[in-house]
């Protein structure tokens, strides 16, 4: 990462380092660019990073053993991705990472995570923060897909990623609202007509 506090600034919110700890960071994040199609993780890779989005836009997906694509997460500015199972296990990988618009990421190691704990203990208590709410999303994201109709499903989603929709295709929505293409544009128009 070239030196530039802004961006250190902007990954790691209301932390503060010192000229040293910056380096230190900097040596370990490395910003890399990928276009639209790019897949970055297959199932069945070894996992050991995981990416800052600085730009642009990913989805997470699962293929299924009939071949259907369940998406996981969309992840934009200022998100976190991975395949998690993988990256926090020994297993491989058993989802997909595709960018679905052209982006700017830092991408940070497995071991210079570690490296960032040992060196700047502070970042450890960032990133289980981070832990914490993601694991507290995906809950509630687990809830929902139980117990709300895939309308108020898509409300929700709506409301998460409001500019959205402009950069993933329907058929993404709808694998991540656990509908088809179908009920999907249905939906919009129920909604559209409220």
């Amino acid at each position: 990462m070239r030196s530039d506090n802004s961006k250190i600034k902007e990954i790691f919110k209301d932390l503060t380092f010192s000229k040293t700890e910056i380096k230190i960071i900097e040596s370990v994040f490395h910003k890399v660019e990928h276009s639209k199609g790019t897949v970055l993780l297959r199932a069945d890779d070894i996992v050991d990073k995981q990416y800052y989005i600085y730009s642009g836009c990913l989805r997470s997906y699962h293929i299924d053993t009939h071949g259907k694509e369940h998406t996981v997460q969309f992840a934009i500015k200022d998100w976190w991705i991975s395949d998690y199972t993988a990256y926090f296990s020994t297993s491989k990988s058993i989802m997909n990472i595709e960018v679905l618009r052209d982006a700017v990421l830092y991408r940070l190691s497995k071991d210079d995570k570690e490296y960032l704990y040992a060196q700047i203990p502070h970042i450890e208590s960032f990133f289980r923060k981070k832990l914490e709410r993601a694991f507290a999303a995906f809950q509630k994201r687990i809830l929902s897909n139980l117990s709300q109709t895939a309308a108020e499903r898509y409300t929700s989603f709506i409301n998460t990623y409001p500019n959205i929709e402009k950069s993933v295709k329907n058929y993404h929505i709808a694998s991540y609202l656990g509908i088809t293409t179908e009920s999907l544009s249905r939906i919009r128009k129920e909604l559209s007509a409220i």
